[in-house]
């Protein structure tokens, strides 16, 4: 009789410590599940963000544009944005990277963080496939997107940089101007916005805009990230 108890107890421990292990494998799987669930709320939460970003950069550019009256000055640079933080260089964001705004434009241009030469700018790719016609992208603007509107109106940790290039439509092998009158891509324009944010977040935002006798309008826009 008492050897069949301390069978029992054998029995009754190996069934526990089973149980026991069970339970902690659910538990595991549980919180891996959990914390997987909380990085793609995060992730989803941060490119939304990244796209508003971009939105409201694009937004600013466009109504920039309307106060410039020969659009060739913004393809060879000579009008920028008011909205700027100083001159093209190293920034800090809030998490402690940093941008450097003239390898972004190189990186819009040529894909490549060193400066491009024309064969680079020139080169057809799936992204710019007009060759000579390439955009090639100049500094509009930029600056923190909290500074973008009077303090405390906007609390964002995203910095934003504004591109403008000429219309890819065009066909005079000149993207460093406005076309003539009587060329199809004349009075119209390309911008680029991008945002930059927390843990590498990275999105942008083309858009092609036409000049119109009022206003400026959006003839194409699309997102890349």
């Amino acid at each position: 009789m008492n050897r069949c108890r301390v069978r029992e107890r054998g029995i009754a421990l190996i069934v526990v410590l089973l149980a026991m292990l069970l339970l902690s494998a659910l538990a595991a799987a549980l919180v891996l599940t959990t914390t997987a669930e909380t990085h793609i709320a995060m992730n989803f939460q941060g490119a939304q963000a990244a796209l508003y970003a971009a939105d409201a950069a694009a937004e600013r550019a466009i109504d920039d544009l309307r106060a410039v009256a020969d659009w060739t000055t913004l393809l060879d640079g000579t009008v920028v944005s008011p909205f700027i933080d100083g001159q093209p260089g190293t920034r800090t964001l809030d998490d402690g990277s940093t941008l450097d705004l003239r390898m972004a434009v190189n990186m819009a241009n040529c894909q490549k963080p060193s400066a491009c030469s024309v064969t680079d700018m020139n080169a057809i790719t799936d992204d710019r496939p007009w060759g000579a016609n390439n955009p090639r992208w100049t500094l509009f603007g930029y600056g923190r997107l909290s500074n973008m509107l009077p303090a405390g109106v906007i609390a964002s940790p995203y910095y934003v940089v504004m591109m403008v290039g000429d219309d890819p439509a065009e066909n005079d092998n000149d993207p460093t101007r406005d076309g003539d009158p009587n060329s199809p891509g004349s009075g119209i324009v390309s911008v680029r916005a991008e945002s930059f944010g927390p843990v590498g977040a990275h999105t942008v935002v083309e858009l092609t805009v036409a000049r119109g006798d009022t206003a400026v309008r959006t003839l194409s826009w699309r997102e890349l990230r």
